[in-house]
């Protein structure tokens, strides 16, 4: 697949194809004698894996040292998996944050609804305690 392809295909510009490769975030695409990339099944698979990870806020750091780790080997199993496992925990820890922020959110429009339904706004003990 040419870049103008991938790039329609996984909703990147080709800015953002070259730069994922020109740091490291994937591996380097194969290139036609012309020198044109030229993306094969497994190139496609790392622009996915690193269009996920980087829409799941892993920083770009990671991603580098993950390709890094994986073309080194077998022997890196281990150093690759613990990689993940620190950034699964990351993000479950901004997931946690995210949930309490939708709670919070859900609480307050709730309260608001009532108010419409009503005409009156009124606010409980949690409310008040967290003015505090």
């Amino acid at each position: 697949m040419t870049i103008s392809e991938v790039s329609r295909v996984y909703d990147l510009t080709q800015d953002t194809l070259r730069y994922y490769e020109r740091v490291g975030m994937i591996p380097p695409v194969n290139r036609t004698q012309a020198g044109i990339r030229d993306y094969n099944e497994d190139d496609c698979k790392w622009v996915k894996l690193a269009k996920c990870m980087r829409s799941a806020g892993l920083p770009v750091e990671v991603m580098i040292e993950y390709v890094k780790l994986t073309q080194q080997g077998n022997g890196t199993i281990l150093a690759r998996s613990e990689l993940l496992k620190a950034q699964k925990k990351e993000l479950l820890k901004q997931k946690s944050a995210i949930d309490a922020t939708l709670e919070q959110l859900n609480y307050k429009i709730d309260k608001y609804e009532v108010a419409l339904e009503t005409g009156v706004l009124s606010w409980g003990k949690k409310d008040v305690e967290e003015l505090k």
